[in-house]
C-alpha cells in the first residue's frame, strides 16, 4: 500500500503533462489555400483576393464582397472581367457618366504604382464633357484633345439623352474632348475645367458605331511580374508572398510552403507539430512508474 507521500507525488506527476501541454509554445497559424474565382471571374496570378497570395505589387487591389472590386483612391470600381491571355481587366465605375445617366462629376485617381503596372489601356478613350472655353485642353494643351475613330461633340450632345442637357442650357454645342488617361491622371476635372468625363474602351472597334452602342467602362493593361512563378505552378503550388517581407512563396499547401516549388524537401518549410497528449503522458509517466516499482 502506497503511503500519502507517495500518493502526492502520483497526483502531482499525473497532471503534470496537462500543464506541460498548455505551456509548450503553439505552432505557427497554417497558410489558409487562395481563392480562385469571385462571382464566376477567375482570380489567377498576379491577382489575388488573399492577402499573401498572387504578386505583393498587385496586394489589396481587388476586394470580394458580393462582387468583384478594383480598389483606387478615388474609389471602388466592379470588375467586369479579367482576360489574363490578352491581359486586360474591364471596370465600370457605377458613378460615371454614360450617354444614358448623368452623374455628379468626380475624378478618377490611382496609385503611383496602378498607374505603373495597371493602366488604363491605349484604346480607352476618357470623354470631357461641357468644357469652359476657358479650359486648359481647350487652350494651351489642346493637343492632349484628338479625334476619336471620327466622333465629334456635336454627335454626342445630339445622340445622348443626359448630354444633351448641356446644349439645351446653353443653346449651342459645349466644347469636349476626347482624350487619354494621362490627362486625367495630371489634371483633375476641376482644374480641366469641365463639368463631367465618360470613358470608353475598345475605341478602335467603334468607327461608325453611334454613342448609343458605345462601350462605356475603362479597359486596364496589367503586367506580370518575372518573379518564378512558372516554376511554382509548374510544381502544382500556387504562388504568393512573404505578408512582412513581400518575398515570393510557393503555397503548396494548407501548413507547408516554399521559397521556388512544391515537393524540393530542402527548399519547403513546414511548420513544427507539437507533441501530442499521449506523447507527453508516455514522456512523464515512464519515469513516474519506475519510481514506485523501486
Amino acid at each position: 500500500m502506497m503511503s500519502p507521500f507517495e500518493s502526492l507525488i502520483i497526483f502531482k506527476f499525473l497532471h503534470l503533462p496537462l500543464l506541460l501541454l498548455f505551456l509548450q509554445p503553439q505552432p505557427s497559424l497554417s497558410l489558409s489555400l487562395c481563392r480562385n474565382t469571385c462571382n464566376n471571374i477567375p482570380i489567377n496570378y498576379p491577382f489575388a483576393i488573399d492577402d499573401g497570395c498572387g504578386a505583393p505589387q498587385y496586394r489589396r487591389m481587388l476586394n470580394c464582397s458580393t462582387d468583384l472590386f478594383f480598389l483606387t483612391p478615388s474609389g471602388n470600381y466592379k470588375v467586369q472581367s479579367i482576360d489574363y491571355d490578352k491581359r486586360t481587366v474591364i471596370i465600370y465605375d457605377p458613378a460615371m457618366s454614360t450617354c444614358s445617366i448623368l452623374q455628379p462629376h468626380h475624378d478618377f485617381v490611382m496609385t503611383d504604382i496602378q498607374s505603373a503596372i495597371i493602366p488604363p489601356s491605349p484604346d480607352t478613350v476618357f470623354v470631357l464633357v461641357n468644357c469652359s472655353i476657358d479650359s486648359p485642353v481647350l487652350n494651351h494643351y489642346k493637343s492632349l484633345c484628338y479625334n476619336f475613330s471620327g466622333h465629334s461633340c456635336e454627335e454626342l450632345y445630339g445622340a445622348c439623352t443626359s448630354f444633351k442637357l448641356f446644349h439645351l442650357l446653353s443653346n449651342t454645342t459645349p466644347p469636349c474632348c476626347f482624350t487619354g488617361y494621362n490627362t486625367v491622371k495630371f489634371m483633375s476635372m476641376n482644374i480641366l475645367d469641365c463639368t463631367h468625363y465618360t470613358s470608353v474602351y475598345n475605341t478602335d472597334n467603334l468607327v461608325g458605331v453611334g454613342p448609343l452602342d458605345w462601350l462605356y467602362g475603362i479597359k486596364l493593361s496589367f503586367s506580370v511580374p518575372d518573379t518564378g512563378c512558372g516554376r511554382c505552378a509548374k510544381s502544382g503550388g500556387t504562388c504568393g508572398f512573404d505578408v512582412e517581407t513581400e518575398g515570393l512563396v510557393c503555397i503548396c499547401s494548407t501548413t507547408t510552403n516554399s521559397t521556388r516549388e512544391c515537393g524540393s524537401v530542402a527548399d519547403t518549410g513546414e511548420s513544427q507539430r507539437p507533441f501530442t497528449l499521449l506523447q507527453t503522458f508516455g514522456l512523464i509517466l515512464v519515469p513516474v512508474f519506475c519510481m514506485i516499482l523501486r
